[in-house]
């Protein structure tokens, strides 16, 4: 059985049906946006290594801030850089999620990269900024560190939701997702999130976590009448309010509207 650890209680939180928030981070170069994301309600946080020129070093410090604040640190690693993740597990990160995975094979190789033996082959070591940096036994720290790790596929192509039953099945895995604007693109449907071939897969992925005792997120879609549309066949109530660039240029946009409306009314 897994140690008591954040990340289980976060596994329990969907399971559940609580509402849980998470922001991402593309832009932010300082950790203060890890505190505003505490302050403003979120419950995670996930590190965007994929789509952001962000280094192994600061997004160890955004990870290690937030474990520290209470709040469940994600990183999507760059596809299929499996020689990262040891990196920014030492570093602080309590989830990895692992981009356009097509395989079992490849979901395997994210779980093994990882766990430590045997589920895994992660390189061992005895200090992570989660247990203050204190010198551990492998004996005490290897079993609270792979019970204090979510592991989370994110399936992006037609062969990626073939593959779901499969990978759902991997004991290493703890969460699958769906990112909707790879899929709908892949699909040829890019944008359309309301076409009735999304919702297929949706629901197929959905079975497939169903039968394996497996969290399901969908991620990319904004509109939240699909959403709502969608949530019935499955989906854990953990959502992505936005990247921080995304919010930053709202916020900015509505600060200069609001602005030039007020100086055409004086």
């Amino acid at each position: 059985m897994r140690e008591t650890t954040q990340a289980n209680a976060f596994l329990e939180r969907l399971r559940s049906g609580e509402l849980t928030l998470m922001m991402a981070i593309r832009s932010a170069r300082t950790t203060e946006i890890v505190r505003i994301a505490k302050a403003t309600g979120h419950h995670a946080v996930m590190v965007d290594l994929e789509h952001s020129a962000i280094d192994v070093g600061l997004a160890g410090e955004m990870c290690a801030v937030a474990s520290d604040l209470g709040l469940i640190p994600f990183v999507r690693v760059p596809e299929r850089d499996y020689g990262i993740i040891g990196r920014l597990l030492d570093g602080g990160a309590s989830g990895i999620i692992a981009p356009r995975i097509e395989t079992v094979e490849e979901a395997d190789a994210i779980c093994r990269a990882c766990r430590f033996p045997p589920a895994g082959q992660r390189s061992q070591l005895a200090m992570v900024p989660q247990y203050g940096m204190r010198p551990m036994a492998a004996s005490e720290l290897n079993p609270l560190l792979d019970a204090s790790t979510i592991v989370q596929v994110l399936l992006e192509t037609p062969q990626g939701i073939e593959a779901a039953d499969a990978i759902a099945a991997l004991p290493g895995i703890d969460m699958l997702s769906i990112g909707a604007n790879d899929l709908c693109a892949e699909l040829g449907i890019a944008g359309q999130f309301a076409d009735a071939r999304l919702r297929e897969q949706v629901a197929r992925v959905a079975e497939a976590c169903k039968r394996h005792s497996k969290p399901f997120m969908l991620g990319g879609i904004s509109d939240l009448a699909i959403v709502k549309d969608l949530l019935p066949l499955g989906i854990a109530p953990l959502f992505l309010t936005g990247t921080d660039t995304d919010m930053l240029y709202s916020a900015a946009e509505q600060r200069s509207r609001r602005l030039s409306e007020w100086h055409l009314q004086h």
